[in-house]
């Protein structure tokens, strides 16, 4: 039986892997712990080059509910999100997010890492930074851009909208849905499995590669002091503090 403390595991076989979260009565919420055994994950996938497919699962009813907001004051919760995904976006074989239930905050990212996602029929997605006075992180938000589009990085950020069901293949996120999602990976991973494997790890590499083109320094920069400022503010100790009482925030913009 699983516990609140059970860390992700992982599970090989032949060609596939499967990454699991592993704290279904919190909704999979990371903790720091968390991020650290991933990287670990991460670097044993790296070294198995007969790999040819990672699944990325959630267990329960929920694939992740991103890190847990409780620690967002005591380390740079968005400096280690950015470091898992962009690890995980860098893996040389295919990745695929299998998503039941809710996807929030990083997780959202996380997801958006993978080279695939597949949903089931409900759930719901969203980013609540704007809700907590948190400046989400700068690899997020490219590639909240980059597969999703502005406008609807614009919805998801600035207006922490909040996607469901059938929003979430409409809109994007999900590349395929079904009511059986279990039947729906057994058809993709047959369908990855069946491929190139060397066309395939070379296509993916650069098509990361062009979608990660060099961003103007000038621009860098300033999002380092958007960044910090949110991070130093008396926004988001007011957003994390009314996030604790469950009562809504009193933003006032210092």
């Amino acid at each position: 039986m699983q516990t609140l403390n059970d860390p992700p595991s992982l599970h090989i076989d032949g060609p596939v892997a499967t990454l699991c979260l592993n704290r279904p009565q919190l909704a999979n919420r990371l903790s720091v712990a968390d991020l650290q055994r991933l990287h670990q994950h991460i670097e044993c996938l790296r070294a198995k080059p007969e790999l040819r497919l990672v699944l990325l699962r959630g267990a329960g009813a929920h694939f992740c509910a991103g890190f847990q907001i409780d620690a967002v004051d005591e380390v740079d919760a968005p400096a280690l999100f950015e470091q898992l995904t962009d690890a995980w976006e860098s893996l040389p074989m295919q990745t695929l997010a299998v998503i039941q239930g809710d996807v929030w905050g990083g997780a959202v990212d996380w997801a958006l890492a993978c080279d695939f996602r597949l949903g089931g029929p409900s759930g719901r997605l969203g980013i609540p930074a704007a809700r907590l006075g948190l400046h989400f992180y700068s690899g997020g938000m490219q590639r909240l851009v980059s597969r999703l589009g502005l406008s609807a990085a614009k919805r998801l950020l600035l207006a922490a909208e909040v996607w469901q069901d059938d929003q979430r293949l409409h809109g994007g996120f999900l590349d395929a849905q079904s009511g059986d999602l279990e039947a729906l990976v057994g058809i993709w991973q047959q369908r990855l499995l069946d491929l190139a494997p060397l066309a395939q790890q070379g296509m993916k590499r650069h098509l990361n590669a062009l979608d990660r083109r060099a961003r103007d320094p000038d621009v860098a920069a300033q999002f380092t002091q958007d960044s910090a400022r949110c991070a130093a503010s008396q926004d988001l100790a007011e957003g994390l503090l009314a996030w604790k009482q469950k009562r809504p925030p009193r933003f006032r913009g210092v």
